[in-house]
């Protein structure tokens, strides 16, 4: 651990004691435990993506690390080999990763420019092709695939949103019931192997609820304390109650 991953640490691990009366274990100080390995999260990226929709899942699934003894991995991918982008702001990111659903658990989609069909974003993507295709080829056993916000249009445009419980921002609610989506009205609405949510600030929620599920709520409850942001809305599931 180097040294400005130990003071996160540390401050992590401090906000959670006080808030919370229990202390958490930093992934790098503990060995996996079970037969899993690794919780590997790819979130996706393309030139015109929001920037909320893109950090606050990957704050929340790398702060997760600080409150879990199971090792978690995130990374930003790109389906068409891009080493960079540019999100919808202006904001350039480098040294992006290589497209690899098959070593990810959980692939999480963001959105962004669906307003502009002129612009990068959303709409640049659904026209160039590269990223649907790669989508709908992407599912497997084992691998959980995410949206949220518009990003949830490319996962429509990929057929794995047909017939299937779902939600996106407001204004592409009903574009995605046109295209064969069971609409849910829910913050984030899980259904097994593809989960989606609302709009731009709903990546919270996607996270800590995907956090949750697989991580259990002591850690998604810590990491709300260390975020001090209490997840908020419904959360639709397909899974049995109780």
């Amino acid at each position: 651990m180097n040294r400005r991953q130990l003071l996160r640490a540390t401050t992590a691990l401090g906000a959670t004691g006080a808030l919370a009366g229990a202390a958490a274990v930093p992934a790098s100080a503990a060995e996996p435990t079970g037969p899993d390995g690794p919780l590997r999260v790819h979130v996706v990226m393309f030139d015109g993506v929001e920037e909320l929709d893109f950090a606050a899942p990957y704050e929340v699934f790398s702060a997760s690390g600080f409150f879990t003894p199971r090792p978690v991995e995130v990374r930003y991918v790109s389906a068409t080999r891009a080493r960079s982008v540019t999100a919808a702001y202006g904001t350039t990111l480098r040294g992006l990763h290589p497209w690899a659903p098959d070593e990810a658990d959980l692939l999480v989609v963001p959105g962004g420019g669906y307003a502009r069909r002129d612009s990068p974003g959303v709409w640049a993507e659904l026209d160039r092709g590269t990223l649907p295709r790669a989508l709908a080829a992407a599912p497997r056993p084992g691998l959980t695939i995410a949206a949220l916000c518009t990003g949830v249009m490319l996962l429509s445009a990929a057929g794995l949103t047909k017939g299937r419980p779902c939600t996106t921002h407001h204004k592409a609610r009903p574009d995605l019931q046109q295209q064969g989506g069971l609409l849910k009205n829910a913050r984030v609405v899980d259904d097994g192997d593809l989960v989606t949510a609302g709009g731009v600030t709903s990546g919270l929620e996607l996270a800590l609820w995907l956090t949750r599920r697989e991580l259990g709520p002591d850690t998604a409850n810590s990491l709300e304390n260390m975020l001090e942001y209490e997840a908020r809305g419904t959360v639709w599931t397909s899974a049995p109650v109780g």
